[in-house]
């Protein structure tokens, strides 16, 4: 089984891209970030005609996830975090996939800070690593995907000294991180890739995507059940390469699982 994340920043203004990469790579499951789109707006049609099933969040202008599954439909378990009743952000969702529990989420940037909205990102954390903890020691297998808005370590941007100021390299952002690992959740990509620079998002600034200067915020975190089914993980670049694409690039792993399909 293939399980990706994509911020796709625009989920209208990217559709072709998006069809083209579902096409040519076929992920099993997608969990999807940033969608600027109400929830009429998504387009399940076009997805649908490319064989994929949707289960959405959507929202006006900004934010908005969802998550995709080839063949099948998501079985819903929740569509908010935890915490906090009156956040009417559209930043996460959770589905069935083929005995795969899935959540889907979008963590805040927290730009600029200090300030009300990094306040805001931490105590969006802090409710995702209480919910988090009900998650990780589950027998079933869980994988929290997304565009989690955090540069894990310096080994995971090309130049930090010039972004010490963003929220994404905060040293309370990365401590929440930190802290959400230290439950036992195993980080994809940095434990196949120990070595490498690995980064999943270029912005559109100083020919940034040209340069190869990239940060690591897409992730997947797999519970302590999932683990072990790991076999393969990587960011699908090409797809950055596009004209007008994302300033993200998909981001996945495969595991030693079959699906039901």
């Amino acid at each position: 089984m293939k399980i990706a994340t994509f911020n796709v920043n625009g989920i209208r203004t990217r559709l072709p891209h998006l069809l083209e990469w579902l096409g040519r790579d076929e992920p099993d499951v997608v969990c999807l970030q940033e969608l600027k789109a109400v929830d009429e707006g998504f387009p399940a049609a076009e997805i649908e005609a490319a064989g994929y099933g949707g289960l959405w969040k959507g929202q006006r202008s900004w934010n908005g996830v969802a998550i995709l599954a080839r063949g099948t439909r998501p079985v819903e378990i929740r569509r908010e975090l935890p915490g906090d009743p009156s956040d009417d952000h559209s930043r996460y969702i959770e589905a069935a996939v083929d005995g795969v529990h899935v959540a889907c989420l979008y963590l805040p940037n927290g730009n600029p800070q200090p300030g009300p909205k990094f306040d805001y990102k931490l105590k969006w954390f802090e409710r995702l690593i209480a919910h988090a903890a009900t998650l990780v020691g589950s027998a079933h297998p869980v994988v929290m995907a997304g565009d989690y808005n955090v540069v894990p370590t310096d080994f995971d941007i090309y130049n930090p000294k010039s972004w010490r100021k963003d929220a994404l390299l905060q040293p309370e952002s990365r401590a929440c991180w930190q802290r959400l690992l230290a439950q036992g959740w195993t980080d994809a990509i940095r434990k196949l890739h120990p070595e490498e620079p690995v980064y999943t998002f270029w912005d559109y600034f100083r020919q940034h995507w040209e340069k190869n200067s990239g940060l690591r915020i897409d992730h997947l975190l797999l519970n302590q059940a999932l683990a072990p089914s790991l076999r393969a993980a990587g960011v699908d670049k090409w797809v950055r390469g596009l004209e007008k694409a994302s300033d993200h690039a998909p981001t996945w792993v495969e595991l030693e699982i079959r699906s039901k399909k």
